[in-house]
């Protein structure tokens, strides 16, 4: 054996010595892979959901962009953020000068046609329609003084000049208003529908043009004043006084939400879609407030699947999976806001 062979061995010999001798089989090797593989699955996580999805925070109503539907100068607003308003009250004005003025001309030319009409012999075949035609103009004109009487009381009482009982008495008067012109609507489609009712005269068709007029003047003041389509809360208001406004989907100047309950609108995979029911508990996590959770329930289900809005990123692609719109109502009172982004976990 040489020197160097030697030398060798008796390295091996100390390392030995030093740190144990080591000798494993083949079947050694498989027997620690087998142990090794047994430990990775006996620790890996119990998940306790079904499904996962990505969705947005919106009031229960929805969130409500409220715009103007004729071209015009903001008067008034009636109202500030955050404020809590009811169905009907009023959160801009815009300058109704001449939609007032027309409105009390075509009244006035009403008046005057009808006064026209009375002073001549009338044929009495057409007794019954003429009274059924006078009677729903009269009604049309209260039910229109209802609206203004119940504006009128709402912005009263936040000014503290009115009173709930004011309101609620405004309120039953445009109910009452509102059912009167239906019966009235339906007494004059009774008496049209009979036969042989000759047309209408001259000063007839006057007065029907004048009424007309009227209605028309009272739809362009009706567009002039912005109400509350519904009651919540003033989320958003960049209107301001004096600003030049236009039909437009791009500039809102109102936004309102019911806050009463905060919901989730998610948007489940259509792969996990038999895994979401009714009623089904959901745990809901935001950024905006990490290692908190959010408790809350399945509450409505779309009828069918749409294009992703909350998830989507870049152009949509053909192998772009669709999904299901699903409502989560949140328990409680959580603190997040309408817009935040925000994932459900269904239980």
């Amino acid at each position: 054996m040489s020197i160097l062979a030697k030398l060798f061995l008796l390295v091996l010999a100390a390392g030995a010595g030093a740190f144990g001798a080591v000798s494993l089989s083949h079947g050694d090797l498989l027997s620690t892979k087998a142990d090794d593989t047994y430990k990775a699955e006996d620790v890996t996580p119990k998940v306790d959901w079904v499904a996962a999805a990505p969705g947005r925070v919106e009031p229960k109503s929805g969130t409500i962009r409220i715009g103007s539907a004729m071209l015009g100068r903001i008067a008034e607003v009636a109202v500030k953020q955050n404020d809590k308003v009811e169905e009907g009250e009023l959160l801009i004005r815009l300058d109704d000068d001449e939609a007032r003025a027309r409105l009390q001309a075509a009244e006035t030319e009403v008046a005057s046609r009808k006064r026209e009409r009375d002073a001549q012999p009338l044929d009495k075949a057409r007794d019954e329609l003429r009274t059924a035609e006078d009677n729903v103009f009269t009604a049309e004109r209260a039910l229109t003084n209802a609206h203004f009487a119940l504006e009128y009381e709402l912005q009263a009482r936040r000014e503290g000049t009115g009173s709930d009982k004011r309101v609620a008495e405004a309120r039953d008067e445009l109910a009452k208003a509102k059912d009167k012109l239906q019966d009235e609507r339906a007494n004059y489609a009774k008496a049209q529908a009979k036969p042989d009712i000759p047309a209408p005269n001259r000063l007839e068709s006057a007065l029907q043009a004048a009424r007309t007029n009227v209605a028309v003047a009272e739809a362009m003041l009706d567009k002039t004043r912005i109400l509350a389509p519904v009651s919540g809360t003033v989320l958003q208001l960049p209107a301001k006084i004096g600003e030049m406004v236009a039909p437009s989907p791009d500039q809102t100047l109102a936004v309102l939400g019911d806050m009463s309950v905060v919901r989730l609108k998610a948007e489940v995979d259509e792969i996990d879609v038999s895994k979401i029911k009714l009623g089904g508990k959901v745990v809901v996590k935001s950024n905006a407030y990490p290692g908190k959770e959010f408790t809350g329930t399945v509450a409505e289900l779309a009828p069918s699947l749409t294009s992703p809005q909350f998830s989507l990123r870049g152009a949509r692609r053909p192998m772009d999976v669709e999904v299901l719109p699903v409502t989560i109502d949140l328990e409680g009172n959580p603190p997040l806001l309408p817009g935040m982004r925000a994932d459900a976990f269904f239980k």
